[in-house]
C-alpha cells in the first residue's frame, strides 16, 4: 500500500488558500493513490474472473445460457464495484487519519467542506471509473441501451455508497465498525421493498397490533432509505432499457440521497475538534 502522505506532497501552501485548487488537488490524489495501490488491476482481475465463471455456466447450463450468463455476470460486477469502492473509501480515510494526514488537510486555509468536496469528487471519479470498465465486458452480450441504463444507474449506486462509507469512517473512524455500518445500510437498501412486502403479507393476524408495529416500522424505514433494489436491474440487460422518466427519476433519487449523505457528513466533520 502507498502511504498517504507521499500523494499529498505536491499540494502547495497556495492551493489551500483558494477552495477549489484545493479540491481539484484532493480529487486528483485521490484518484492517484487509487491507481497506485493498484486498483484498477485488481478490477480487471475481477472482470476476468466473472467472465470466466460466466463461461463456465454458460457452458453447463442447459436452457437460457446466454440470459443466464448475464444475469451472473451482471450480478458478479455489482457487488465486485460496491465492495472495491466501500472497501477504498474506508481504508484509505483511516490510513489518512492514523498518518495525521487528515489534521494536515483540515489545518490548512481552506474550509472543512473544501476537504470533503475534494475526497468526495475523488471517490466520485473513481466510481464513474469502475461502473465503465465494470459495464464493457456485458456490452458483448445485451443491447447498447439497456447496457447504458444499467451503468448509469451503476454510478448513482456507486456515488451513493461512497457517500455512505465517507459519512461512516469519519464518524466512527475505524475499519470494521464502519464497514459493517456501510453493508448494513446497502443490505439494509437493496431488501427494504422485499421486507415491505413480507410485513404487510400475513394471511393471519394473530398478533394485529405488533404486526401493525412492524410493518409502520418498515415503511418508515423504506422512507428514508434510498430505492437500491430499482438501480443496477439484470432485467434492464435481457428485456430493455427503462423508460427515460424512470431512469430521471433515479438520477434524481441517487442526487437527493447523496446530498443529504453529504449534508450529514459536513455537520459531522465541522463539530469535531481536530
Amino acid at each position: 500500500m502507498v502511504a498517504s502522505g507521499t500523494i499529498y506532497a505536491n499540494l502547495r501552501p497556495s492551493d489551500a488558500m483558494s477552495p477549489f485548487p484545493f479540491i481539484f488537488t484532493l480529487a486528483r490524489t485521490t484518484l492517484l493513490e487509487a491507481v497506485r495501490n493498484r486498483l484498477f488491476w485488481l478490477a480487471a482481475i475481477v472482470v476476468g474472473v466473472a467472465l470466466g465463471l460466466a463461461q463456465f455456466l454458460k457452458q453447463v447450463a442447459i436452457t437460457e445460457s446466454l440470459e443466464i450468463q448475464v444475469a451472473l455476470l451482471a450480478a458478479l460486477l455489482r457487488m465486485a464495484a460496491v465492495f472495491i469502492v466501500a472497501t477504498f473509501v474506508i481504508t484509505s480515510m483511516v490510513r489518512e487519519a492514523n498518518d495525521k494526514v487528515t489534521e494536515l488537510m483540515l489545518s490548512q486555509p481552506a474550509p472543512r467542506s473544501s476537504y470533503f468536496l475534494g475526497k468526495f469528487c475523488g471517490y466520485a471519479l473513481l466510481a464513474l471509473t469502475l461502473a465503465a470498465a465494470f459495464a464493457l465486458p456485458l456490452a458483448v452480450f445485451v443491447p447498447t441501451s439497456g447496457l447504458l441504463a444499467w451503468a448509469i444507474s451503476l454510478v448513482c449506486e456507486l456515488l451513493i455508497v461512497a457517500a455512505v462509507s465517507l459519512f461512516c469512517v469519519l464518524s466512527l473512524t475505524q475499519v470494521v465498525s464502519a464497514f459493517a455500518a456501510t453493508a448494513g445500510f446497502y443490505l439494509l437498501a437493496r431488501s427494504i421493498s422485499a421486507m415491505q412486502i413480507i410485513a404487510g403479507a400475513s394471511l393471519v393476524s394473530e398478533h394485529p397490533l405488533a404486526e401493525r408495529i412492524i410493518s409502520g416500522t418498515v415503511d418508515t424505514m423504506a422512507l428514508v432509505l434510498p430505492s437500491l433494489d430499482r438501480l443496477v436491474r439484470t432485467d434492464w440487460l435481457l428485456s430493455g432499457a427503462p423508460g427515460m422518466n424512470e431512469l430521471l427519476g433515479l438520477v434524481a433519487q441517487s442526487v437527493v440521497y447523496v446530498a443529504l449523505i453529504a449534508s450529514a457528513t459536513l455537520f459531522d466533520l465541522h463539530r469535531k475538534n481536530y
